[in-house]
């Protein structure tokens, strides 16, 4: 009984597949596509930067340094509690904080 609606999925599942295979279009891209999106990014490259620059990096800033000091806090709780105190996390998060306080000032370069 088992082997038979085994058979039955399989068989439906390739006659969808043949299906769509033989029913599918392929498209074709008219022209320079390339040329295309190089002139997008370069009449829409300042506002991207403006936008980043002041909306994307100090959100993320914010959110690290709240993240940061919220683990300082709890590290330091833990230190007082085991006496041992954790610095891995805190490291992360600042030096992922400095990488982003930083990042405006070379990734444009780099991109």
């Amino acid at each position: 009984m088992k082997r038979k609606t085994l058979f039955k999925i399989m068989t439906v599942v390739l006659l969808i597949a043949a299906m769509m295979t033989i029913f599918s279009v392929t498209a074709f891209a008219a022209g320079d596509v390339a040329g295309a999106v190089e002139n997008t990014w370069n009449a829409a490259k300042e506002q991207i930067k403006t936008v980043v620059n002041n909306v994307v990096f100090p959100a993320l800033c914010l959110i690290l340094a709240v993240l940061f000091f919220v683990k300082v806090g709890a590290a330091y709780f833990d230190y007082r509690k085991h006496g041992q105190f954790e610095f891995t996390a805190p490291a992360i998060l600042f030096i992922c904080l400095l990488f982003t306080l930083t990042a405006p000032l070379y990734i444009w370069s780099i991109i």
